[in-house]
């Protein structure tokens, strides 16, 4: 039993922490909704068959027995309706602060999992280069208290910009930019290389400098963090764009629950590492203007309080069905490589 326990219990971890990226985004949609006086018809956590239902006012709460959804049913919100606080029938910026809300929730996670993991840390990261690893290649260009500006052109700002600038090179011979003695220098830097699931990536062989904490510093650190994950979620989208990785390297949902439990198994840092960037990717991700998004969404509300009118009602239609079926067929391709990992 405790070896099953072993097993079971991080992938229960993984599934609650999913579900609770949905209520926290479902739950933004639904505070907002409150606030703009729109009228809510039912507020669930989870899918399926209904467990347990209540009302309150005007809005019926369920708990459903599939813990992995949920979903915020406003009055009007597809359709016409005569109730003046209908989602419909309401201002066209109170509409855009509902659907920016639920996003907008998944990004302060982000932000609160960060602030957990500085405040925690017994130092604060730098980009100062403190040391070495034995027989460390690059110690053959950079020095003990080099300032790490730029890597391949890409700014440095933190110690994470640090990790994601190295795990971005396509060879082991890195630009950097450093401030030494207070002069910028250029060098070219020498890495070993190590593989994984099919690609190269640089062995970080140094380790950067870490300073004592106080509560502005932690403040600081913490919002310059949550930026750090921000890039490094539009620069992974860039590298997908132009090739360097493809479908088969995207993680869905069963491949993500696997990332989180075998996380859960190592250390508290990283799993908290992997939730900040699951939760601040879910709230980028639903904002891009893409069909069947709250971005897509945004960007219809934006038309009609542009050009006070809305877009056709059948034209919306078929844009929303094209972009939902291609997320799906997205999802279904990810989940079925997902799968193959696993085995």
């Amino acid at each position: 039993m405790s070896g099953i326990w072993q097993t079971v219990y991080p992938i229960i971890i993984a599934v609650l922490f999913f579900q609770l990226i949905i209520v926290i985004h479902e739950g933004g949609h639904f505070v907002a909704a409150r606030l703009m006086k729109i009228k809510v018809n039912e507020f669930s956590i989870g899918m399926g068959p209904k467990l347990i239902q209540f009302t309150k006012g005007e809005t019926k709460y369920t708990l459903r027995l599939v813990l992995f959804g949920g979903y915020c049913a406003m009055e009007g919100e597809d359709s016409d309706s005569d109730d003046e606080n209908a989602f419909a029938n309401k201002r066209v910026i109170q509409r855009i602060f509902v659907v920016v809300a639920g996003a907008f929730m998944n990004l302060v996670l982000g932000l609160v999992i960060i602030s957990i993991m500085v405040s925690t840390q017994s130092l604060i990261g730098t980009t100062t280069v403190a040391k070495f690893e034995d027989n460390a290649i690059s110690s053959q260009t950079l020095e003990v208290g080099d300032k790490i500006k730029s890597i391949d052109g890409m700014r440095v700002y933190t110690s994470t910009d640090v990790t994601t600038g190295l795990s971005r090179s396509a060879d082991n011979t890195v630009e950097f930019v450093v401030e030494r003695n207070g002069e910028s220098k250029t060098l070219d830097v020498e890495f070993e290389m190590t593989e994984y699931e099919g690609h190269q990536y640089i062995n970080m062989d140094f380790f950067v400098l870490g300073v004592e904490k106080t509560f502005f510093s932690v403040i600081k650190e913490s919002l310059a963090q949550f930026v750090s994950y921000c890039r490094m979620i539009f620069l992974s989208l860039h590298d997908l764009i132009v090739g360097r990785y493809g479908v088969s390297d995207i993680s869905g949902p069963v491949g993500t629950v696997s990332i989180v439990s075998t996380a859960v198994k190592t250390s508290l840092p990283t799993v908290l590492r992997i939730m900040a960037l699951l939760t601040v990717n879910v709230g980028l991700f639903n904002l891009f203007p893409f069909p069947a998004l709250d971005g897509w969404r945004m960007f219809v509300l934006a038309f009609e309080g542009i050009f006070k009118k809305k877009l056709p009602s059948k034209f919306e239609w078929l844009i929303n069905s094209i972009g939902l079926a291609l997320l799906i067929g997205l999802m279904c391709v990810v989940t079925f490589s997902d799968i193959t990992k696993l085995f």
